[in-house]
């Protein structure tokens, strides 16, 4: 089972886990082992159940039948000449339902087609081994582009899932691809609460590779709804998906590779021995369709490469991904921890609170100079607030709600309702817009306990959030100015990003017209912003929200991983639904009547303004968490909680430290001494350790000379006594160093 519904591959978000790090070998014993028939040492289970369970041939079985009269109905299709565009103005003559863009691939260069992992036929994609139907136009995807990486890692689901099925004799239930870890899983169920060890990891390993090398093809199915619940009726788990997911006298497809036949929309690799590497990376427990109060299933997740380069790299990368874990340097730096007391909500500690603030202290410095007003909103609002925004008939479940003096109040998930309250508190003038308005208010959301996640998925957190209402003829230069707001504090922590707008959707309230306004504004806003810095954006066809198209800023950090962090929305329902008014410029005639023209309408000589949603940081949790593993505990000297460390060369230089640490503190710098009985080697070492930007070692001649001996944590060359700098300018030097908040630890 693929993806065939949202709500299948979002129960990753909602899943209770107990991960297993992967297991070192132990050295054996003195002793050799006789391995029984189908055994491994790892464990005393058969690599493979013996004989395989009985679905097996119950499923094999009707899916050759099944085949052979689909089959058989293809080759009926009239064979009718087609012309296939291909990139670079190229087209191809080929025959409907036999030319397949496997046989295009292959006629181009072999290369092309062993570097191929999907086609994409008018815009579907579409199995290489899949004939062609009619005139199209054909593109070729290999695994560096995003699909073509998901497809490769969905059919590398499915080797799994069969490694599972000929292992533990288990019901499978859904298995996607992931980008965050890289990979993907597979969930299953009929364990006989057995659950998965660290020791089945070698064996499933022995099972998949087998698979590979047998080159299993992937063939496609299309099945009736009946068919297919009498395939499955041994699952209950698919018999869920058939019957929530296919409607009657409908069909789907499945997709086979070796004995494993599974509901799947597919598309897939042409066959297994495309994959070239292969790994179990976890094991974990999840819950079904991730409701806690369903059963526990185990949850296996891999990844897989189409080069074992790739796979050796990716290991590279893990072990780099380990050593930046914000959880792990948050704990080392004594930064914030959680607590059972309060589960998703995070402790900040003194040092913790320095970056927390000084980040704060950017947005707020920033919005200054952009002339963003800051507000403060309640934490708690009556329901019929949210009933009036629409939250409540969609978002009560992920909202803590709660009795106050038999009234049903809520803790606020996001700023927006009470920002429209403000908006709608007073006369506004059209000479009073735009008016942006920001908010560091606390929020809360309802996060599943399985899904919660270190600082990036809690349930209290606080956002850079900001909401800006605004005329029509303002949408441009806001959303230019946004852009420009971006890239200002994106660039301060060295992130580099792209930008996707995401259209109208299926689904959408509102007149087109004004959808077709909105979006030509932000494609123009993207365009300017775009060609001034020498980027391209993406469009996202149809994945605007329902009230309005959006613009998501994706960033890359060091390790080159995206983190979805800032977006842009405009919402023409919210000020609706409040009535939000402003006064026009046109003054209304007298005899104009001082009501609506039509229902829901404003007032005469007032108009109705656009609300623009903005984040840039998103949560301040969450990006803490992505600032902490992109400098891995190394902070610029401007956002750091440990910048100065003051040491003494003897007890006799302890009061020139103190002084010194005085001095610097009333520069508000975070000025640490050690006067403690350890050597000098020993102290400068913790200090290098804890990330101190700079190591200041005193002693006789520099008081005496009231200077100091600076070393520089990012300068090697620095790490031995040096020049002596007068305390003056180091203050002068370090004061700018913070100030500019330049990223180099440099002065």
């Amino acid at each position: 089972m693929d993806n065939l519904g949202s709500t299948v591959v979002d129960a990753v978000k909602k899943v209770s886990l107990t991960d297993n790090a992967k297991p070192k070998q132990k050295a054996s014993g003195g002793g050799k082992e006789k391995k029984k028939a189908g055994e491994l040492k790892e464990g005393s289970r058969p690599l493979e159940l013996q004989p395989p369970p009985d679905f097996f041939q119950y499923r094999i079985a009707m899916f050759d039948r099944l085949k052979a009269v689909y089959d058989a109905e293809i080759n009926q299709k009239p064979r009718d000449k087609i012309d296939i565009a291909l990139p670079a103005d190229r087209v191809e003559v080929g025959t409907a339902w036999e030319t397949t863009p496997a046989s295009i691939a292959r006629s181009i260069s072999k290369s092309l087609f062993e570097r191929t992992v999907i086609s994409r036929v008018d815009g579907e994609l579409w199995d290489l081994d899949r004939p062609l139907e009619k005139s199209c136009k054909l593109e070729f995807l290999d695994f560096e582009h995003p699909e073509g990486r998901k497809v490769f890692w969905h059919s590398s689901a499915h080797v799994l899932g069969e490694a599972a099925e000929r292992r533990f004799g288990c019901y499978l239930c859904n298995g996607p691809p992931t980008e965050d870890p890289p990979g993907f899983y597979y969930d299953m169920g009929n364990m006989d609460n057995n659950p998965v060890q660290d020791s089945d990891w070698k064996p499933l390993e022995t099972i998949a590779n087998s698979a590979i090398k047998e080159k299993q093809p992937f063939e496609r199915l299309v099945m009736s709804k009946t068919d297919l619940l009498e395939m499955f009726k041994y699952s209950k788990y698919k018999v869920h998906f058939i019957q929530e997911k296919v409607p009657d006298s409908t069909s789907t497809t499945v997709y086979r590779c070796g004995p494993l036949i599974d509901l799947c929309l597919g598309p897939h690799v042409p066959n297994t021995g495309r994959i070239k590497a292969f790994a179990i990376m976890k094991n974990s427990s999840a819950y079904w369709l991730g409701n806690s109060e369903n059963e526990s299933l185990q949850r296996i997740a891999g990844v897989s490469f189409p080069d074992k380069k790739q796979m050796e790299e990716h290991k590279v990368y893990l072990a780099e991904a380990a050593k930046r874990n914000h959880r792990r340097i948050g704990t080392e730096q004594k930064l914030f921890f959680f607590d059972d007391v309060s589960p998703g909500s995070c402790f900040f500690m003194p040092h913790g609170a320095r970056i927390y603030n000084n980040m704060m202290d950017l947005m707020k410095s920033e919005y200054r100079k952009r002339d963003y007003d800051e507000v403060i909103t309640p934490n708690m609002y009556r329901a019929e607030l949210w009933k009036t925004s629409g939250h409540w008939a969609h978002y009560e479940a992920d909202m803590f709600t709660f009795e106050v003096e038999k009234e049903k109040v809520g803790l606020k998930p996001m700023n927006c309702p009470g920002h429209c309250k403000i908006f709608a508190h007073g006369d506004v003038s059209y000479k009073n817009l735009p008016w942006r308005m920001a908010d560091f208010g606390v929020l809360h959301r309802n996060e599943y306990s399985g899904a919660l996640s270190g600082l990036t998925r809690v349930r209290r957190f606080q956002q850079d959030d900001a909401h800006i209402f605004c005329t029509q003829d303002q949408i441009g230069d806001e959303i230019e100015g946004i852009f420009d707001f971006i890239r200002s504090v994106y660039g301060l922590f060295g992130f580099t990003f792209k930008l996707k707008l995401s259209t109208r959707p299926e689904k959408f309230l509102g007149a087109i017209e004004t959808w077709n306004l909105a979006e030509a504004k932000l494609k123009g806003a993207l365009d300017s912003f775009t060609s001034a810095i020498g980027a391209k954006w993406e469009e996202n066809p149809g994945d605007g929200a329902f009230y309005g198209p959006k613009i998501d800023i994706t960033l890359f950090d060091a390790l080159r991983r995206e983190h979805q962090c800032g977006t842009i929305q405009l919402d023409f329902q919210l000020p609706q639904r409040f009535n939000l008014q402003y006064v026009t410029k046109e003054v209304p005639t007298a005899t104009a009547k001082a009501e609506p023209t039509e229902p829901g309408a404003p007032l005469p000589g007032y108009a109705r303004p656009v609300m623009v949603h903005r984040a840039i940081f998103g949560s301040f949790e969450r990006m803490f968490a992505v600032l902490t593993e992109h400098f891995a505990g190394k902070w610029p000297f401007w956002l750091s909680p440990r910048q100065i460390l003051v040491i003494p060369v003897m007890p006799a230089a302890n009061e020139y430290v103190l002084e010194v640490q005085r001095i610097f503190k009333a520069k508000t710098m975070y000025v640490d001494v050690d006067v403690g009985g350890n050597t000098l080697q020993k102290k400068i070492r913790t200090g290098q350790i804890e990330q101190y930007n700079f190591i200041f070692v005193v002693g006789a001649q520099e008081q005496d000379s009231r200077t100091v001996n600076i070393r520089n944590r990012d300068d090697q060359a620095t790490q031995a006594k040096g020049e002596l700098v007068p305390l003056q300018d180091a203050i002068d030097k370090l004061v700018r160093l913070r100030d500019e908040r330049r990223l180099v630890n440099a002065i």
